[in-house]
């Protein structure tokens, strides 16, 4: 009964930081409000949440990555390839090496697989953070779209370099073929595990609908279930079951697009996801900070391990471990950036535009906040030895993960919203021309079905100008549609101006036939089921004006 109390308390929590958030004047970032009150929860409960990382693995972590890996902008992903290969695997290893040997170099005390062990710990971002610190912010989408891609990948690749040092430091051996050979593995098998699992339960489910009729609920229970069958299954064959969670996700853009789903399914299926999604985050961060507490009441003996009696050392070592992060990652992304986002310019002999601007190198390295993957990797690392001996410096390690943690998530919260403000990436060369070319192409084809069903409809009857006038209105839509997307520049500001002004009344007037229908329910002079039926109707058009606008 005291654990469901908790778990209770730890959703009212989620649900409190989302209003504590907003109606604070600084606009403190929900991940920061959230740890405190998971903090305060901490204090004051008597029963503490003993986090099993493995089964907090599990629970948590598959169905955000999945969830990502589904909701990315696949053309983005493959566009900034490079990029987000070098952030996800080459800034991993050099981090688990390089800082790796500053860590046992900085803490004596602490030997170097544990060193090791703690730097793959901290070497995977978060963007789930990311989004979160900055949601004040509008983040460009193409460096939204490279942190996103970076940590579908370096979290796989953390958790591989943290097996290997955890193994390291219970054998005292390690054997580099044996590393590569295993992270190869990994990495291949448990891609083509999750995007194979994917592929065949949605095929499935599809075959069963097509032939026996279609479920929601059914279709929506088995979208949740795909990312736990993915990170089991890969996690039994000892793939990363990290990276099937996240294959499986990019794999149900494509199976959406043969199987079909009907619209009223994808509407209700992405609600629950958000509701997800939101869960899920919230709760991660509460319960980082519900565990802060026993960290802290521990740090007085963890310093102890150090050779030091005062707790600042713990403190300064944070900072010196962020310190280390930061320069690591702005020298790889500025490296990165270079060859990849910026590469146009650099093979057009642009010598003045070579370099990405200073702001956009320190906006990636502020962006590398760390979060659920680190607190779930601090947690992995073992209680004791294999010979029986406590596991040396297991709980600094754990406390100063911690302090990354924090110190990452405070600096994305205040550096982010300073270099973002009207800050640029390269835009993607030739996107615009092609999706106006599509539109163009698509009104066209329209006008051309128009006229010949208008011919067919019509053949033989004697009405048939009700149909010439029918098809002459549709044909006038599209028609402006190609007024709209013509090549000369006034014509498009001032079509973009007539566009927004049309949305925008629209809008006003969806929601004010909205308000008279419930109004109407209020006074009882039509049913709820009628008012409710209308309602989601107009809250659709609602919400795609809205999102069209905001991506406008």
């Amino acid at each position: 009964m005291e654990i469901v109390t908790l778990c209770l308390f730890l959703l009212v929590a989620v649900v409190v930081s989302g209003i504590v958030s907003r109606i604070l004047p600084s606009a403190l970032p929900r991940p920061i409000v959230q740890i405190a009150l998971g903090a305060a929860i901490g204090m004051v409960a008597h029963v503490r949440v003993e986090l099993d990382p493995e089964l907090f693995l599990l629970l948590l972590v598959p169905p955000l990555l999945f969830l990502d890996g589904w909701r990315i902008p696949k053309e983005a992903l493959f566009k900034d390839r490079g990029a987000i290969l070098g952030l996800a695997l080459g800034l991993v290893f050099l981090t688990v090496l390089g800082m790796g040997l500053f860590i046992h170099w900085l803490i004596p005390a602490m030997p170097l697989a544990v060193a090791f062990a703690l730097a793959a710990v901290v070497s995977p971002t978060d963007p789930i953070a990311v989004s979160a610190v900055a949601q004040k912010v509008t983040i460009p989408p193409r460096m939204m779209h490279i942190l996103e891609g970076e940590s579908l990948l370096n979290d796989a690749s953390g958790l591989v370099c943290l097996r290997f040092a955890i193994a390291a430091a219970l054998t005292g051996s390690f054997s580099i073929w044996t590393a590569a050979t295993t992270f190869a593995w990994m990495a291949v098998a448990g891609v083509a595990i999750g995007a194979g699992l994917a592929w065949g339960i949605v095929s499935a489910k599809s075959a069963f609908s097509r032939r026996f009729g279609d479920d929601v609920g059914s279709n929506i229970l088995v979208s949740l279930l795909i990312p736990f069958a993915a990170y089991l299954g890969a996690e039994h064959l000892h793939a990363s079951g990290v990276l099937a969670a996240a294959a499986a996700g990019i794999t149900m853009t494509f199976t959406n697009v043969s199987t079909g789903v009907a619209a009223a399914t994808r509407i209700r299926r992405r609600a629950v996801w958000d509701m997800l999604q939101f869960t899920l985050n919230g709760v991660i961060f509460v319960l980082l900070g519900e565990q802060l507490p026993d960290v802290v009441a521990r740090a007085r003996d963890t310093v102890a391990a150090t050779g030091h009696q005062s707790v600042w050392w713990l403190g300064l070592y944070v900072l010196a471990i962020v310190a280390g992060l930061c320069a690591l990652r702005f020298g790889w992304v500025w490296v990165s950036l270079q060859f990849t986002v910026y590469r146009s310019r650099w093979r057009q002999g642009d010598a003045e535009k070579t370099s990405p601007p200073r702001r956009v190198i320190a906006a990636m390295t502020t962006a590398g906040a760390r979060g659920a993957i680190t607190l779930a990797g601090a947690l992995t690392l073992p209680l004791t030895m294999t010979d029986g001996r406590e596991f040396p410096a297991r709980d600094l390690a754990i406390f100063l993960a911690s302090g990354v943690i924090l110190s990452s998530l405070m600096i994305a919260a205040i550096g982010l919203p300073l270099l973002l403000r009207n800050l640029r990436l390269p835009a993607d060369q030739g996107v615009e021309a092609e999706r106006a070319r599509a539109r163009r192409a698509g009104a066209k084809a329209a006008i051309a079905e128009l006229e010949r069903v208008q011919h067919r409809m019509a053949d033989g009857r004697d009405d048939a100008d009700r149909f010439v006038d029918v098809a002459g209105r549709l044909m006038d839509q599209y028609r402006e549609r190609l007024d709209a997307l013509a090549d000369d520049d006034d014509s498009k500001i001032a079509a973009k101006a007539d566009e927004r002004l049309e949305r925008e009344m629209r809008l006003a007037a969806i929601r004010a036939e909205r308000r008279a229908i419930f109004n109407l329910a209020h006074r009882r002079e039509i049913t709820t089921g009628v008012a409710e039926q209308l309602g989601r109707e107009l809250d659709l058009v609602d919400a795609r004006l809205t999102r069209f606008g905001t991506s406008g």
